[in-house]
């Protein structure tokens, strides 16, 4: 029997891409001792960003009352935090800020059609498209790139995006977690019952994982 994980983040948080590494190195670390499937549950940052974003640095000052210096030096740590986990960072950093509810719908579609390693592989190309790449997310092409990137048919994924679907859904499972009190990302909810808040170390993650499966 497999160890659930369900991982609530948004590809805007560079925060879920640290965790997300230091996850990986922990199921790469257990190797075949025993299985962990991976589910990626919608969570938004800025679910009213309007089309276009905003740039970064005055996004995140008006969100956290800091200095321009300050957000660039607390992005500097992340930055060095992901790429030391697996999730290199574009050199001068993303420039904007934008609205990620297409990409969980996508991620839906995913894990709904294609199963949780293809979600998994996604998950990671989005990953890739906003913080590496650092390119527009609300230009299609660049997201259906991902798509095609995580091996997926990126047919159906245009299709998905051209229409409303899976947008119930996606707005559903956000308000599940909401309502269970998840209020910030990554947060990691191991066999429906553990809760693990924000950018954990790959030891953190394993430690837990073992003793769920101890449990278990």
């Amino acid at each position: 029997m497999a160890i659930k994980i369900d991982y609530v983040s948004d590809i805007a948080c560079p925060w879920c891409a640290v965790g997300l590494g230091g996850l990986e190195q922990a199921i790469n670390k257990i190797g075949d001792a025993f299985e962990v499937e991976v589910h990626f549950q919608p969570f938004e940052l800025n679910p009213d960003m309007p089309p276009g974003g905003q740039d970064v640095f005055e996004h995140l000052t008006q969100k956290y009352g800091k200095t321009v210096e300050q957000v660039r030096a607390t992005q500097n740590e992340i930055k060095s935090r992901a790429a030391a986990v697996g999730y290199p960072f574009h050199p001068e950093g993303r420039k904007h800020v934008y609205n990620t509810f297409n990409a969980h719908r996508l991620l839906h579609w995913a894990g709904l059609e294609c199963g949780a390693q293809a979600q998994h592989r996604l998950k990671r190309e989005l990953l890739v498209t906003y913080f590496q790449l650092a390119v527009d997310l609300d230009e299609p092409q660049n997201v259906l790139d991902a798509v095609n990137r995580a091996g997926l048919d990126s047919k159906r994924a245009a299709d998905i995006l051209a229409t409303d679907e899976f947008s119930a859904e996606v707005r559903a499972q956000q308000m599940k977690y909401t309502s269970m009190g998840i209020h910030s990302v990554p947060s990691i909810i191991i066999n429906d019952k553990y809760l693990l808040q924000g950018a954990q170390p790959a030891e953190a993650f394993e430690e837990a994982l073992r003793q769920v499966a101890a449990e278990t």
